[in-house]
């Protein structure tokens, strides 16, 4: 079921995705050569609580398994979900996809963005360049009145005319009291058409995208997703509102 918020659950919902713009913005000074993805997380996971909030993503998943930390810190061809550790420490020349969520007054917020390591070379530049880029354009495509298959295909459009793929086994979502609701946002064109876009629905629109083919395994963690052709991968998400006069941001500054 598609739920439509509440003016005052989107207040709630608008303070909850501040936060992560905040931590998206001040966690790009951290990402250096050098670094381990275990401090990314501990100061995540610090800030986030200064802030007032929880961690979205502590502790998500099922009775038998949660994910460990605040932060997804996905190197390189890792797509998502990537678990921090002590022992991933970041190289010039990498590239880091951060997602994060936080849980303020019971509504999330979600958010994702990719960044260099120092100095990365022109196609891994690119690759992130036209990853954000295809976000833009999905979201520009999420307005009242037009469908879920809208935003797939804006993003689609978007990412094959420079050559890339599209990770077609991960979505977006609908967001609110829980992380992931309907509808699921696919990111690219099946041919098919979605569910109408109606005012007040909250969104988190990620584009993943990858500089080989599209297709991705799972880790023997069970949680850190890569491609299957070890492909470099950028991911970018933001999470929106419909609104009558466009779609509203919420994942900004």
């Amino acid at each position: 079921m598609i739920i439509q918020k509440s003016e005052n659950g989107l207040k709630i919902m608008r303070e909850a995705n501040r936060i992560i713009a905040i931590i998206l913005s001040e966690i790009e000074a951290k990402i250096k050569p050098g670094v381990s993805t275990y401090e990314l997380d501990k100061w995540a996971e610090d800030r986030i609580l200064s802030l007032h909030a929880l961690p979205g993503f502590k502790g998500y998943g099922s009775k038998t398994k949660k994910f460990p930390s605040t932060l997804c810190t996905s190197i390189n061809y890792e797509v998502v979900h990537g678990i921090p550790s002590k022992q991933r420490i970041l190289k010039e020349g990498d590239i880091i996809g951060i997602d994060v969520g936080s849980i303020y007054k019971g509504y999330y917020g979600d958010g994702a963005r990719t960044y260099a390591v120092g100095k990365i070379d022109d196609r891994k530049a690119k690759l992130m360049d036209v990853c954000k880029k295809s976000l833009f354009e999905g979201i520009k495509a999420a307005k009242i009145g037009n469908r879920v298959s809208d935003i797939s295909n804006a993003i689609d459009k978007a990412v094959r005319k420079h050559g890339f793929e599209i990770v077609r086994d991960l979505t977006g979502h609908g967001i609110g009291k829980d992380l992931h609701e309907d509808p699921q946002i696919l990111n690219y064109n099946n041919g098919k058409k979605g569910p109408k876009l109606k005012k007040n629905m909250t969104l988190a629109i990620e584009p993943m995208i990858t500089d080989g083919g599209y297709d991705v395994e799972t880790l023997d963690d069970g949680w850190t997703v890569i491609t299957t052709d070890r492909s470099d991968s950028a991911h970018f998400e933001h999470t929106i509102v419909v609104r009558e006069n466009g779609p509203e941001i919420l994942t900004r500054l």
